[in-house]
């Protein structure tokens, strides 16, 4: 026997088994797609994985959601996503990112949404609950005594203010002809009798005699015909006696010292409560169209512009973003710890998981899918090569002794 024969099993065993397993290995993969010949299709085409790809993909999806993806899981991995440091630093991001949204292209938009909101609050909303409101009989009872208190009560004519107020009585009410017409007006030969009797009546001692021989009648019935013939005349004396009796200066005195706190304590609170109800009863007749008014004339998108932009700059809203996203991580854990299992079993339904896996197996090629695997799994399978190419040389080896032996 010579060195070939026992040289050839060795040999031949580790081609074999090495390129046997190589061969089982790739026809896992491939072909990719069946081949035929003719009408009937050969064995072993496609490959195992192409061809079983769907039941792969199901298989896969049930051992994945059976012990990786199962609702414990899950909710643990819920809860260390939604941990309140995560969900603070989230809200906080989507309370900027919406500040930042309302800027340039979008601020428009927003100002007219808040334009559209602001007409329709005051135009429609406010007047129907103003005129609801104002039927309570305590409607704006504080408010109205506050500002009664601390505004109307308080209030005082300064020294600029009185003189001009004076100038304008002076001036519009108590001007020499006005003076002069009222007294024509109320010196009736009736008004005379009156008078004249009541003096006659009422007078004693000096002024009974004088009362009685004189009397007033005459008088008075010269003064009413000296301001009607003598009109320029009667408004001179008039004027003369408004300089004599320095009326401008006491009138001035007079009005500067005005102030109801100098008024009773019960006119005062008289006062303070028909000021509470006269607030109200406006408003309950004529508020709501006043506030109607309101909203349909003044500009709601400037205000709305310049409520945005203030919004954006306000160092109040910035430092609040902190405290707001805070507040509303904490209502989000509450609600998580109380619901967060119930929350999960509606959630896995509707997303779908498994369903998702089998349709992204199912969408991937079966190049793709061997890449994949190849990827995971290549040291493994080179090894199962080598392994099967080892097996063979020592089945070689084996033969050979039995060759030597015999």
């Amino acid at each position: 026997m010579n060195f070939w024969t026992l040289l050839v099993p060795p040999v031949a065993g580790t081609v074999i088994g090495y390129f046997t397993n190589d061969i089982a290995i790739n026809m896992l993969f491939r072909p990719y797609k069946p081949i035929y010949l003719g009408d009937r299709r050969l064995p072993f085409t496609p490959g195992l994985i192409p061809r079983n790809q769907d039941r792969l993909a199901r298989n896969i999806s049930r051992i994945i959601m059976g012990s990786l993806l199962t609702p414990d899981e899950l909710q643990k991995l819920a809860k260390k996503l939604l941990q309140t440091e995560r969900i603070d630093s989230a809200i906080r991001w989507l309370l900027k990112l919406a500040f930042e949204q309302i800027q340039g292209e979008q601020e428009q938009k927003t100002a007219n949404i808040l334009a559209d909101i602001l007409h329709d609050l005051f135009s429609e909303s406010l007047p129907r609950l103003i005129k609801i409101w104002a039927r309570e009989e305590d409607f704006l009872e504080d408010q109205a005594y506050q500002l009664f208190d601390q505004v109307i009560l308080d209030f005082q004519l300064s020294e600029t203010q009185s003189r001009q107020f004076t100038d304008w009585i002076l001036r519009v009410i108590l001007t020499p002809d006005n003076i002069r017409q009222a007294l024509i007006d109320f010196l009736t030969d009736k008004n005379i009798e009156i008078i004249d009797a009541g003096f006659r009546e009422k007078s004693s001692g000096t002024y009974w005699v004088v009362a009685n021989i004189f009397g007033l009648k005459s008088s008075l019935t010269r003064l009413r015909a000296f301001c009607l013939e003598e009109r320029e005349i009667a408004n001179a004396r008039l004027q003369e006696l408004l300089l004599s009796l320095k009326v401008r200066k006491k009138l001035r005195r007079w009005l500067q010292s005005l102030s109801l706190q100098n008024l009773p304590v019960a006119t005062v609170r008289q006062l303070r409560k028909t000021f509470h109800q006269t607030i109200r009863s406006y408003l309950q007749d004529k508020g709501s169209d006043l506030i109607k008014y309101v909203g349909d004339s003044v500009d709601w998108k400037n205000i709305a512009l310049i409520i945005l932009r203030r919004l954006q700059s306000s160092r109040v809203v910035n430092q609040s973003l902190g405290a707001v996203s805070q507040e509303l991580a904490l209502v989000l854990e509450r609600y998580l710890e109380k619901d967060l299992e119930k929350l999960i079993a509606q959630v896995i339904p509707i997303l779908a998981i498994d369903q998702v896996i089998i349709d992204r197996i199912n969408a991937t090629s079966p190049r793709e899918l061997e890449r994949a695997i190849q990827g995971i799994v290549k040291n493994e399978l080179q090894a199962i090569v080598n392994l099967g190419g080892i097996l063979g040389f020592f089945v070689g080896i084996v033969q050979s002794v039995i060759l030597l032996v015999n």
